[in-house]
Order: structure tokens, then sequence, then C-alpha cells
């Protein structure tokens, strides 16, 4: 905590973990998984199976972990993909997902601070437009990135499966140059 009491917040690009990092970050994605805004899984898989699942991500060449810390606790993360190299005439566009916070940790502003970090790392390696999708139930992180300034560019309607029901997913995409073009 700093002088007012209040958490320190910090986001960073993370390649590697420490024990205390890896069961902080399986503990808030269990908890994120649990309240409803996992990245993919809907029921928690269990801890080897998050474990694994972490420590084999940062084996991907294509994507780049990013965590929040309050406290310097992991209480979040976020991913940032590259298109793979095969993917010619996409190279100019990354993706931004299974971004999480744990419910113990949100009111900080971190899924803010998560999602201006990526951007800052897309921008930095070169990526004109960054994508991301929602489930349509996520009303609050739908608001955030609105506010950041994506764009909706479509709507599934069958995107996901949770608790027994087809919920739609909105897709949206923000220029990261300035003026909001792709030059090059």
């Amino acid at each position: 905590m700093n002088g007012n009491n209040a958490p320190i917040a910090t986001v960073e690009r993370i390649t590697e973990f420490t024990d205390d990092d890896l069961a902080a970050l399986c503990e808030a994605a269990d908890a994120a998984i649990i309240d409803g805004g996992g990245f993919g899984w809907v029921t928690p898989p269990g801890r080897m199976a998050l474990e694994r699942y972490f420590r084999g991500l940062l084996l991907v060449p294509e994507r780049e972990l990013f965590v929040c810390r309050l406290d310097g606790v992991i209480v979040g993360s976020v991913q940032l993909i590259r298109p793979p190299r095969n993917n010619e005439a996409q190279a100019f566009a990354a993706t931004l997902t299974h971004s999480f916070i744990a419910p113990y940790a949100r009111g900080h502003g971190l899924a803010k601070m998560m999602t201006l970090r990526v951007e800052e790392g897309a921008r930095a390696l070169g990526y004109h437009v960054l994508n991301l999708d929602v489930r349509e139930t996520q009303s609050v992180a739908i608001a955030m990135y609105e506010a950041l300034g994506y764009q909706p560019w479509g709507r599934h309607p069958a995107y996901a499966r949770v608790a027994g029901k087809t919920v739609a997913g909105i897709f949206y995409y923000k220029f990261l140059q300035p003026g909001g073009r792709i030059s090059g």
C-alpha cells in the first residue's frame, strides 16, 4: 500500500513465473472463472490444468502474457496474440484476448491499465490494429472497451455456451496509430 492506504497497482509483461506468481495467477483465474468472467472456461479446470496452461502459453512465440498486480500479488492477466508468420495479409493486426481480473481485485482500474499496456505493447511492435471479442453478457468490459475507443464491427449469435445457454459475442477493433489508418 502507498501513503494513502490505497493498494499499489501495476501491469507488466511476464516471461517466467516464480512459484508464488503462478499460484496467485491460478487463484485469480479460478476466482474469475467461478464469477463468470473467465477466459474460455466456464468451470474451473483444476490447479494442475491451469498451471500447465499458463506455463505452456509462455512457450508460444506469438503470445505475450501481461499480468496486473495489487501490492505485488498477481490478480489478473491478459494476452496479446501476434498473427502467425504465414499470415502476411493480416500482419498489421494483433489480438487482445483472455483478459480477466479476479473479483476480489476489481474496482481499481486494473482492466483498463492492462488494456492500455497491451495497446502500448502492440503499438511498440508496429501493429496498427488491435482486435478483441467479448461475451455480450460482460457489460462492464463492453463499457470499458467502448470508452477506450474500441469500435464494434460484428456480433456472433452463438459465440459461447454458459450455464446451458447460448450467449452472443461482440467483436471490436481499434486503430493504434495516429489518424486511425493502416500505413506501410
